[in-house]
């Protein structure tokens, strides 16, 4: 079977020898999938320019997508928490997602999130491409299954390869782990925090990696 195209890419957007700072202000007008018509705006990666550990999501949240700035909703906070666990500067990381807008449905006044789809992710991926290719990060780490099934294939799954570091050529280092937003539904207080003990771990991993020589 013959994998579908994207009818459009962010690819046509993107100058040669552009940095991230004009990456980031043409990305502000990114009309590649219809995603752009009700998110409030784009919501670009941000962190050092030579950020030696970068982190990629899934999509901006509802909080993230009011900011305009990655991780700063819920699952932010909890990210933020669990790196300085681990030992990690979240100022010393480029945070990301794998899909620029915010891709939302109504429930009352709510806006719930909804898993953007395998088109979305294509025409959107020419970004995080250039993200990588020029942060070029000794470490990276795909929160999630969707982030990690955009750059390890439809079949990676999380459950089974979580945790350790993948070979890949995205960097010297790489490891899939859960979104921290999971740790968030799980409604088993003890359950939740022995997860989020399990993840400050696998983090603590990353760390160790990143310590000076």
């Amino acid at each position: 079977m013959v994998a579908k195209e994207p009818p459009d890419s962010a690819r046509r957007l993107i100058p040669p020898d552009a940095d991230l700072a004009r990456l980031r202000e043409i990305a502000r007008d990114c009309d590649a999938c219809p995603l752009h018509e009700r998110a409030t705006q784009t919501v670009f990666g941000e962190g050092p320019r030579r950020a030696r550990c970068m982190l990629i999501g899934e999509q901006p949240g509802d909080q993230e997508d009011r900011q305009g700035r990655p991780f700063v909703g819920p699952s932010g906070e909890l990210l933020d928490w669990s790196l300085r666990k681990a030992g990690i500067a979240r100022d010393e990381a480029y945070v990301t997602n794998v899909v620029k807008h915010f891709k939302w449905v109504p429930r009352g006044k709510a806006r719930i999130h909804s898993k953007p789809s395998s088109l979305e992710i294509k025409a959107c991926r020419p970004w995080l491409d250039e993200e990588i290719r020029q942060v070029r990060p000794e470490v990276v780490v795909c929160l999630g299954s969707t982030a990690a099934q955009a750059l390890f294939g439809a079949s990676f799954r999380v459950t089974k390869d979580r945790g350790r570091f993948l070979q890949s050529s995205l960097a010297p280092y790489v490891m899939a782990t859960v979104h921290p937003s999971s740790l968030l539904r799980i409604e088993d207080q003890t359950a939740r925090h022995e997860a989020i003990r399990e993840f400050v771990r696998e983090l603590r991993k990353i760390a160790e990696v990143l310590e000076p020589v």
